[in-house]
C-alpha cells in the first residue's frame, strides 16, 4: 500500500492543476445540489417492529382518522398575568386559532382545549393538539405557514402562545461553534509549524472536505428522511479528522524537506508513509461508523453512513488534493513565519532534549507509577458510568429560547410534568365489543402507580379499536414514566380477545433507547475484535494490540463516566452551559465507541509505529520507546488539541444533544490521546520490553504484511529502487 500511495502522491504533485480543479468542481456540484435539492430534516425516531411501531400500525389499519404516526403540534396558550383563558375575549382568540388550524392543509384533527378540558385548574394555561396526516418531513410549506399564522394571530391578540411537537420546523440558531473550533485549530497549527502556509493547508483541505460532505448530505435529504443532527455530526467529526490527517502528511512533508528531499520526492514519501497511516486510521473510523448498520435502527444507520462518508472524503482529499496544494507551495511551505515562533520540524531530531523526550524518559524511569496513576485516574472518572441511563431528545432538551422548550415549560408549570409525556394506549378487539375491553383496561391503569389522568376511551366507527390517553405524573425522561409504559404493556393478553399496545413519543423513545442499549454490548464486542485484528496486522504483535484494546476500553469507560457526571448528574453543568440534565442521549454511547475506536487507532498507529521502527533498527527497548515517542508525540499532541478544540467548540451551540456529543467526543480524545497514548502506552511498552513485539512464527507467516509505516518503501527508495530524483540541501534545521 505504501508504494501505491507514494506513486499517488507524486502523481498528484505533477498533476496539481487537474487534481485541484477536479476537487473544486466536486465542491461546486455538491453545493449547487444542496441549494436546489435539500429538504427539511426530521428529528422523529422510530424503529420498525418495535412495540410502539406495532401499535401505530394497528391504528393505521383500524383507526386511520387518529393520524397515528403523523406529525403532531401542541399549541400551548397562556393568559396574561391576572387573567384567565376562560374570559370571553381570550376564549374567542383560542377558538379562532383552533378553527383556522382545522382548515389547514394536511391536518387530520385538532382538539379544542375547552371541549377536551385541556385547561388547567387555575384557568391560566391550556393546549390544543393538532395531528397531521403525514409525518413531519412530508409537511408542506402551506401546512407549516398555517400553523405559524394561527400562532402569530393569537399572540397578536395578547396571549402567550408556544408550540411543541415534531410538526414544528426545527431551525436551530446559528452559533460560533465551527468558527471557534477553526480558530483554535489554526492557533495549534501555527504553534506546531511556526508558519502560516503550513498551518493554512490543513485548514483549507478540512473546509473543502466538510463543504463536500455536508453538501452531499443535504442532497441526500431529497431522497431520504434524515435526522437534523446528521449533518452536524458529520461536520463535527469530518472537520476534526480532516485537519488531523492533513497535519500528519504536512508534518512528514516538512520533515522530508528538512533532510534534503526534493519537493516532489518529499510529497511522495510523505503520502507513502504518513498517508498509509491516514488510510488505516480513516478506514477504522469508516468501518466503525458504517458498522452501525448492523444495529438495525434506520436513523442510526443514516447518521453513521453520513459521518463515515464525510471521513472517507477527508481521507481522499488528504491523499490527493493536499499533495497538489503542497506542489503549489513547494519550499514556500515555511513562508509566513510568525515572529517569535521557531520554524519546527515536528518529526525531526533536536540537539536539545524536547519536552516529549523529557516526558518519555520520566515515564520510562518509573513506568509502574505512571501506569498505576493513569489507570486509577481513569477508573475513578469511569465510576459514574455505572449509573448510565439512556433516553431520547425531546422538547424538554431543546434550546431554552426555542418555542418547543417554552411550550414544554408552560405545560409542566400549568399541568405537571406528565402532560409532556402522554401515552396513547391502543385496545383492539376482533369484534365490535371494544368498549367493555377498553373500560376494563382503563380501570386497571388508573390503579397503577405514577398515573395522573386516564381519559375516557375513544372508539373508532367500526367499534373494534379504541384509544386511551394516559397522563403520567412525571416527565418523559423520568424512570417512573418508563416503568409505567412497561407496566401497561404487561396488561396485553390479560383481557380476553383484546390486543393492547402503547405508543406515543415517550413509548417510541423508550423502544429506541431499549434497542440501542441491547445493541451496545455486541457492537462493543465487534469493535474490540476488529481493533485487535487490525492492530495485529499493523504491529505484528499480540501484546501491543492487547494493550491498545485495553487502553481503548479505559478511554470509553472514562468517557461514559464523564458524560453521566455532567449531563445526567449535573456536575459542572453551569460552568459548561448545560441547562437541562437527564438521561444520556441513547445513541451517544454507540457513536462514542465507534469514533473513539477510530481515533484511538489513529493515535496508536502514529505513535507506536515510530517505536517499532526504532526497535527494528536495533535500538534497546526503552530507548526505542523514548526515540519513537519523541518523533510522534508533538504531532499526536497537536492533532489531539485540534480535535478537542473542534469537538468542545460545539458545546457553544444551543442544542443539548449537540452539547452532549461535542463534550463526549472532546473528552474522549483527551482521555485517549493525552492519558492513554501519552502515559499508559510508553509505560506499558517500557515494562514489556522486547516481549512487546512477540508473535508466534506460524501467525507471522500467515499474516499479510501491510507495511503501514512504509518501512519497505523507504528501504526500496534508499537503496535506489525508485526513479532518480534530485536531492537538495536541507531546508530546515
Amino acid at each position: 500500500m505504501a508504494s501505491l500511495l507514494y506513486r499517488l502522491g507524486r502523481f498528484s504533485f505533477r498533476q496539481r492543476w487537474l487534481i485541484t480543479l477536479a476537487w473544486l468542481a466536486v465542491l461546486a456540484a455538491t453545493l449547487i445540489g444542496a441549494a436546489t435539492l435539500a429538504k427539511p430534516t426530521s428529528d422523529a425516531f422510530s424503529i420498525p417492529g418495535t412495540p410502539a411501531q406495532q401499535a401505530i400500525d394497528v391504528l393505521h389499519d383500524r383507526f386511520p382518522q387518529a393520524g397515528a404516526g403523523g406529525a403532531t403540534a401542541r399549541i400551548v396558550f397562556a393568559a396574561p398575568a391576572g387573567h384567565t383563558l376562560a374570559e370571553p375575549g381570550n376564549k374567542a382568540v383560542i377558538e379562532r386559532a383552533v378553527a383556522a388550524l382545522k382548515t389547514a392543509p394536511q391536518v387530520a384533527s385538532v382538539t379544542d382545549p375547552f371541549q377536551t378540558r385541556a385547561v388547567n385548574q387555575a384557568g391560566t394555561v391550556g393546549y390544543a393538539q393538532a395531528t397531521y396526516t403525514v409525518q413531519a418531513p412530508e409537511l408542506s410549506d402551506g401546512a407549516r405557514d398555517a400553523l405559524t399564522k394561527a400562532v402569530d394571530g393569537a399572540r397578536a391578540a395578547g396571549l402567550t402562545v408556544e408550540t411543541g411537537g415534531d410538526a414544528v420546523q426545527h431551525q436551530p440558531g446559528g452559533s460560533a461553534s465551527e468558527v471557534i473550533g477553526l480558530v483554535v485549530a489554526a492557533i495549534v497549527l501555527v504553534v506546531t509549524f511556526g508558519s502560516l502556509v503550513a498551518a493554512g493547508l490543513p485548514l483549507l483541505t478540512g473546509i473543502i472536505g466538510i463543504g463536500i460532505g455536508v453538501g452531499a448530505i443535504s442532497v441526500a435529504t431529497h431522497f431520504a428522511d434524515l435526522s437534523g443532527n446528521t449533518s452536524t455530526l458529520a461536520m463535527m467529526l469530518g472537520l476534526g479528522v480532516a485537519i488531523d490527517y492533513a497535519l500528519f502528511i504536512v508534518s512528514r512533508y516538512r520533515h522530508e524537506l528538512a533532510v534534503g528531499r526534493d519537493p516532489q520526492e518529499a510529497v511522495g514519501r510523505a503520502v507513502g508513509t504518513a498517508g498509509s497511516a491516514v488510510v488505516f486510521a480513516g478506514l477504522t473510523v469508516v468501518i466503525a461508523l458504517a458498522g452501525l448498520a448492523v444495529v438495525g435502527i434506520p436513523f442510526l444507520t443514516q447518521m453513521g453512513l453520513a459521518a463515515a462518508g464525510t471521513v472517507a472524503i477527508s481521507v481522499l482529499i488528504a491523499l490527493t488534493l493536499l499533495p497538489a496544494l503542497l506542489a503549489f507551495a513547494g519550499r514556500r511551505i515555511t513562508a509566513g513565519h510568525i515572529p517569535g515562533l521557531k520554524e519546527h520540524d515536528p518529526e525531526g531530531d533536536s540537539d536539545k532534549p524536547t519536552l516529549g523526550v523529557r516526558w518519555a524518559r520520566a515515564i520510562v524511569r518509573r513506568p509502574v507509577v505512571a501506569l498505576l496513576a493513569a489507570v486509577l485516574g481513569l477508573g475513578v472518572v469511569a465510576i459514574p458510568a455505572l449509573d448510565l441511563r439512556l433516553g431520547m431528545p425531546s422538547d424538554g432538551t431543546a434550546a431554552p429560547d426555542s418555542t418547543q422548550r417554552k411550550a414544554y415549560d408552560l405545560l409542566a408549570a400549568g399541568f405537571g410534568a406528565g402532560f409532556n409525556a402522554p401515552l396513547m394506549v391502543v385496545v383492539d378487539t376482533p369484534n365490535s365489543s371494544v368498549k367493555a375491553a377498553a373500560d376494563q383496561v382503563a380501570g386497571r391503569i388508573r390503579g397503577m402507580d405514577n398515573v395522573a389522568v386516564v381519559t375516557p376511551a375513544v372508539p373508532n366507527p367500526a367499534g373494534d379499536t379504541a384509544i386511551l390517553t394516559v397522563i403520567p405524573t412525571a416527565g418523559p425522561d423520568a424512570a417512573s414514566t418508563q416503568d409505567l409504559v412497561r407496566a401497561i404493556r404487561r396488561l396485553d393478553g390479560t383481557v380476553t380477545g383484546a390486543y393492547l399496545g402503547v405508543t406515543g413519543t415517550t413509548a417510541i423513545n423508550l423502544d429506541v433507547s431499549t434497542k440501542l442499549a441491547d445493541a451496545l454490548p455486541p457492537y462493543l464486542a465487534l469493535v474490540i475484535g476488529l481493533a485487535f485484528v487490525l492492530l495485529t496486522l499493523v504491529f505484528r504483535s499480540l501484546l501491543v494490540p492487547l494493550k491498545a484494546t485495553l487502553g481503548f476500553l479505559l478511554s470509553v469507560a472514562a468517557t461514559f463516566g464523564a458524560v453521566v457526571a455532567v449531563f445526567q448528574w449535573g456536575w459542572l453543568a453551569d460552568l459548561l452551559g448545560v441547562d437541562h440534565t437527564g438521561p444520556v442521549i441513547s445513541f451517544l454511547p454507540i457513536f462514542l465507541i465507534g469514533i473513539v475506536f477510530g481515533l484511538a487507532m489513529d493515535y496508536q498507529v502514529f505513535l507506536v509505529t515510530r517505536m517499532r521502527e526504532e526497535h527494528v533498527h536495533g535500538s534497546a527497548p526503552k530507548q526505542a520507546v523514548v526515540s519513537g515517542f519523541s518523533h510522534g508525540a508533538r504531532v499526536v499532541t497537536a492533532a489531539a488539541l485540534i480535535m478537542m478544540s473542534v469537538f468542545f467548540g460545539f458545546m457553544l451551540g444551543p442544542e443539548a444533544i449537540i452539547k452532549s456529543i461535542g463534550f463526549g467526543l472532546g473528552i474522549a480524545v483527551f482521555f485517549d490521546a493525552i492519558v492513554v497514548r501519552m502515559i499508559i502506552v510508553p509505560a506499558v511498552m517500557a515494562l514489556l520490553g522486547r516481549a512487546a513485539w512477540w508473535l508466534p512464527r506460524w501467525l507471522d507467516r500467515a499474516l499479510p504484511d501491510v507495511d503501514v509505516e512504509g518501512e519497505k518503501l523507504l528501504q526500496q527508495l534508499d537503496h535506489g529502487d525508485a526513479e532518480d530524483v534530485p536531492v537538495a540541501e536541507p531546508a530546515l534545521r
